[in-house]
């Protein structure tokens, strides 16, 4: 008599876990793209170096609460110097990032910050050593090609902020390999919350230089900044927590969907057709290298000898 067949319950898991992440990553680019858009939003009552203060102070404080549960001891950070060059560059990401979406569509400006795991391909073989081989490359040219279609020189006038959203993903890129790094050894909670108290009275020295009091009803949408913006780190990293960097990437495409609908509602601007076909372009090739780097990493794990 032959055998019922097994159900393999380890795939209904998967499945849900992906669908775990695919959820968080959703609610994380929703999330992003209210604080994009706020950003842009304030922009026209504050300069956006007061406004990358005002987020840090305000994510800070929303951290606060689990900094009293967990205790001070979670600060220790026995990689300080590490922690310190994470915090710089997010600071360098954020103000550039701030300034080009106070100065640039909201559907471009996102497109272009796609390109950060594309310049992060780079600096790991530069910089980390890591082979990358020409698969990898190849998706890493594709990806580059989406953001010319985007900023079309010689086609259209290309604006200077473009550089700026360009020059935020490089420093975002450098950031990921900081964290990349911090991670083998610290709590992901700690390494936000330092962040945090790093970049708060750090984003505080250029904002002073250009500060202005908030109007009331600015107050507001900066509160709001703020929260959206926890939301969505605090999402992001449950989303990758859940499954798989290759399954839950591309649907961070959508945040250039929630922005385009953010940006025609609030500022009427309409993405055109090239802004479309360079993100396509940027999110598949970096949804590929994140696949491969999956599978490297699972082939690494496989060719370890078992110890006793």
């Amino acid at each position: 008599m032959a055998e019922p067949p097994v159900v393999s319950r380890p795939k209904v898991r998967r499945t849900t876990n992906q669908a775990r992440g695919a959820m968080f990553m959703l609610i994380s680019g929703a999330a992003f793209a209210v604080m994009m858009a706020l950003v842009r939003l304030v922009s026209a009552d504050i300069h956006p170096f007061e406004a990358a203060f005002f987020r840090n102070l305000i994510g800070l404080l929303l951290l606060a609460p689990w900094l009293a549960f967990t205790g001070i001891g979670v600060l220790h950070a026995g990689r300080l110097p590490i922690h310190l060059l994470r915090s710089g560059l997010g600071l360098g990401a954020m103000l550039l990032l701030f300034t080009a979406l106070s100065r640039l569509p909201l559907a471009e400006a996102t497109a272009l910050t796609f390109t950060a795991p594309l310049f992060a391909t780079i600096g790991a073989a530069l910089v980390l050593g890591e082979r990358v081989r020409r698969r990898r490359w190849a998706a890493t040219c594709v990806g580059f090609l989406g953001a010319l279609i985007v900023l079309r020189p010689g086609v259209a006038v290309v604006s200077p902020a473009s550089f700026f959203a360009l020059a935020a993903a490089v420093f975002i890129a450098a950031a990921m390999l900081s964290i990349k790094s911090l991670s083998k050894t610290e709590h992901p909670n700690a390494i936000v919350l330092i962040m945090g108290l790093i970049m708060t009275p750090a984003s505080l020295l250029p904002a002073a230089f250009v500060w202005t009091w908030p109007s009331p009803a600015t107050w507001g949408w900066l509160l709001l900044m703020g929260l959206a913006a926890t939301i969505g780190q605090v999402c992001l990293t449950r989303a990758f927590a859940a499954a798989e960097a290759s399954a839950v990437l591309p649907i961070d495409f959508a945040r250039l969907v929630f922005v385009s609908v953010l940006g025609y509602v609030i500022f009427g601007e309409v993405p055109d057709l090239w802004t479309w076909v360079g993100g396509a372009l940027i999110i598949t090739s970096t949804a590929y290298i994140a696949q491969r780097e999956v599978r490297n990493a699972r082939k690494a794990r496989r060719a370890q000898p078992i110890t006793p």
